[in-house]
């Protein structure tokens, strides 16, 4: 595939791990041998490709000292080994996007720029509809405010469209709240494309830049020209611990660029991309091969996570952001009829009747 789908591809199933479950062939018990080969084969990779070379050298020394000293005997299934070396490249690396599973029927993504074959680009357009592209929720609530719930950032050659689409139909709404706070990642090229909605038509603005360590290069990412529906009205992004990956970019280049108000929790805390790699004996480990560098800040939110500007508790960062556009609402209002109908609507929501009202369009 490209490098912009076999990354997405890459970085979702790292994310999504019910894709990794055991299949019913696997071998009931590990050897020694077993073991250790594979630690020597995740060692290599990870020194080969692993985006900071001194803790990558100091983590494969690790993994085998401990291996050596029996810390990883009494994982005898694959699921225990592989969710062992897991716990263990997450407290020992301090990168949550290192990841262990057994997969003995995995196929590697071709590591150069092999375009994707037609079969190829047909399987994941079917997947992707069939997901409905990520987008769980597109609605218009009471007090002309936008919705839109996004749960993944998949390949922005086919995703495209359907983001389009959806700010579309949201850009008679005078607010919009962008939910990602079951967002567990995806393609950078893909967030790079839905935030470009969300700025003016010719209003250029670099995003996030990724670098590799495997080429040594960086890619940048900008707002896409090409976009052609704009959304000009306030946003509210809904955040969680869930949020995760590309779903934490979109909500940093947002508020990085004070574009939106983020409602909600800390988020996940991996900024570091990468692949899929097999390591031997069906065994795979994701391994982070670059890391995001903010053209605003320099820096990402790794280890620490994108915070919210208003804090609340995750389930309650809807009716929050709701209230706040409201407010706002109903402060600039100058109809008295209409003043008053916001006056009620935001009583109603503060008090968390909203799930009950009458979802017509307010007069």
């Amino acid at each position: 595939m490209t490098k912009g789908m076999g990354l997405a591809l890459a970085v979702y199933v790292a994310m999504h791990g019910n894709a990794f479950a055991a299949g019913p062939d696997q071998p009931p018990q590990l050897s020694n041998a077993d073991r250790a080969a594979v630690i020597a084969s995740l060692g290599s990779q990870i020194k080969a490709k692993y985006v900071f070379p001194d803790t990558a050298d100091q983590l494969a020394a690790t993994l085998t000292a401990k291996a050596a000293q029996g810390d990883y005997a009494k994982a005898d299934t694959p699921k225990a080994f592989a969710d062992q070396l897991t716990q263990d490249l997450h407290a020992l690396g301090r990168d949550l996007h290192f990841r262990v599973r057994y997969e003995p029927d995995f196929v590697a993504q071709p590591d150069d720029d092999t375009p994707p074959t037609q079969e190829m680009i047909d399987k994941a357009r079917v997947d992707e509809a069939n997901q409905a592209w990520g987008i769980a929720t597109v609605q218009r609530l009471p007090g002309n405010v936008g919705y839109l719930d996004l749960r993944s950032f998949d390949s922005a050659e086919l995703v495209a469209p359907a983001y389009s689409q959806a700010i579309s139909l949201l850009s008679g709404t005078d607010a919009l709240i962008l939910d990602l706070r079951s967002n567990r990642g995806g393609e950078p090229a893909a967030v790079s494309y839905l935030v470009s909605h969300f700025f003016a038509l010719g209003d250029e603005r670099h995003l996030n830049d990724i670098y590799y360590r495997p080429k040594n290069e960086t890619r940048a990412y900008w707002t896409n020209p090409a976009v052609s529906t704009h959304y000009s009205k306030p946003i509210y992004v809904l955040i969680s611990p869930r949020t995760a990956s590309g779903g934490e970019e979109c909500a940093y280049d947002l508020q990085t660029q004070k574009r939106a108000t983020l409602v909600g929790e800390v988020t996940w805390g991996g900024a570091n991309p990468g692949d899929m790699l097999p390591i031997g004996h069906g065994f795979i480990a994701f391994v982070p091969s670059g890391r995001a560098i903010n053209p605003i800040t320099h820096t990402n939110w790794e280890h620490v996570g994108v915070k919210p500007d208003i804090a609340v508790p995750a389930a309650d960062a809807q009716q929050r952001a709701y209230a706040e556009i409201l407010r706002t609402f109903v402060g600039k209002e100058t109809n008295a009829g209409r003043k008053d109908a916001l006056t009620k609507l935001l009583a109603r929501v503060e008090s968390g009747a909203a799930e009950q009202m009458d979802y017509s369009r307010l007069k």
